[in-house]
């Protein structure tokens, strides 16, 4: 399961859940009104291999399709997702 966390206004995280422990999580922040950026992008040891860092990045995407605004991704491995999926270009900035 994948969550939504604000922080601070500008600030947020999407976190994920395995077995009802978090799992990993992806911070972002807003750049104004129509784009967020991806910082950083972590899944905690254990947990690697299962592919929750891309259902993170993917759950960045369906969160900028809804609220018709643009992703940055400045994570290494979020730009590495996006440059591997070109279905998901459109929310790319």
């Amino acid at each position: 399961m994948t969550t939504i966390t604000n922080k601070e206004g500008k600030k947020g995280l999407f976190e994920i859940f395995e077995d009802g422990q978090l799992a990993g999580e992806m911070s972002y922040t807003w750049a104004g009104n129509t784009k967020f950026i991806i910082d950083h992008t972590e899944v905690f040891s254990g947990n690697e291999g299962k592919g929750l860092g891309r259902k993170l990045v993917m759950a960045g995407v369906d969160f900028a399709r809804d609220k018709d605004v643009k992703i940055l991704p400045l994570c290494p491995y979020a730009k590495n997702v996006f440059d591997k999926t070109p279905e998901i270009k459109d929310v790319l900035f």
